[in-house]
């Protein structure tokens, strides 16, 4: 995000991702993302906010048949997540919560996007692993690490593969009336400040 001109600060949101008996992947990433927003809202709402501050969360996950691939447990959850994605596409779903303060608008959304992964050896599969880069990782890889090696085609957005869609935010921040010259690398950088709840391949 700071690459992209964008300034913020973060603030951790713990919230019980379990999933609920048949959400889809769409439900599930929204209702996540919005937990995420309101919960780092409430820790920051004590601090009189009288300027517009916008609160966002986000939360990944990759989809493969329809089967939501969530952060591995281990090294075994790893290479069995990784086994199923080589040489075959799947898709990764975010969800992004903004939610405005201090008048409490909110936009709830989700952003999709097609990846195509490489066949993948036994030995590729098992140095990825060893590297520790699939841990904590949605899917169990990292496009913008040593996980792109694998990913031949991406159809969407890059950056949501990395677990934020950042021109999706921008149009969205926009549209919620942060006015696009607050967000230009020259401005005045505190106009508004971005509350992230950091996403998990970020």
């Amino acid at each position: 995000m700071r690459s992209a001109g964008f300034v913020f600060e973060t603030i951790p949101a713990d919230v019980d991702e379990t999933r609920k008996a048949g959400e889809a992947p769409a439900d599930y990433v929204r209702r996540l993302a919005d937990a995420k927003a309101r919960t780092a809202a409430k820790k920051i709402a004590g601090n009189d906010v009288t300027k517009t501050t916008i609160v966002i969360g986000a939360d990944t996950v990759v989809v493969l048949e329809g089967e939501i691939l969530g952060k591995p447990s281990g090294e075994a959850e790893a290479r069995a997540m990784l086994h199923r994605l080589a040489g075959r596409s799947h898709e990764v779903h975010t969800g992004m919560a903004l939610l405005r303060l201090p008048d409490g608008a909110a936009r709830i959304l989700e952003e999709v996007t097609l990846v195509e992964f490489a066949p993948m050896t036994q030995r590729e599969i098992d140095d990825y692993v060893a590297s520790g880069e699939p841990s904590g990782k949605a899917g169990g890889y990292a496009i913008q690490g040593l996980g792109g090696r694998f990913v031949r085609r991406v159809s969407g957005s890059y950056f949501n593969v990395m677990g934020l869609p950042v021109a999706r935010l921008y149009e969205e921040l926009v549209a919620m009336g942060v006015e696009a010259d607050a967000l230009s690398p020259s401005a005045v950088k505190d106009t508004y400040t971005l509350w992230n709840e950091r996403p998990g391949n970020l």
